[in-house]
């Protein structure tokens, strides 16, 4: 199982040149960002993964993963349809 979803361009919050992106697969959530020069990527596995929460707008969708060790990873600007999904893909994994 594999899944990629990119946040949509027109969202704002710095998605019109770089959108987020989660990358799902068999053992974990990635989280890309791409930047100029470079990329920031942080990878989680499912075991570590304590809540996961949507917060949907007009138009767009947030996501918001908590892990046990208090980290928190936010990424914003997808359809509400791809949200959804990824946080039922999720729900089913922790």
């Amino acid at each position: 199982m594999y899944y990629r979803f990119s946040a949509k361009r027109i969202s704002g919050n710095g998605n019109t040149v770089f959108p987020d992106e989660l990358i799902i697969d068999d053992e974990s959530i990635t989280f890309q960002k791409k930047k100029v020069i470079g990329y920031s990527r942080t990878k989680i596995t499912f075991e570590s993964i304590s809540s996961v929460s949507i917060d949907k707008n007009l138009l767009f969708a947030d996501i918001t993963i908590e892990t046990n060790g208090g980290m928190k990873i936010s990424a914003y600007g997808f359809s509400k349809r791809d949200a959804s999904m990824i946080v039922g893909l999720l729900e089913n994994r922790y």
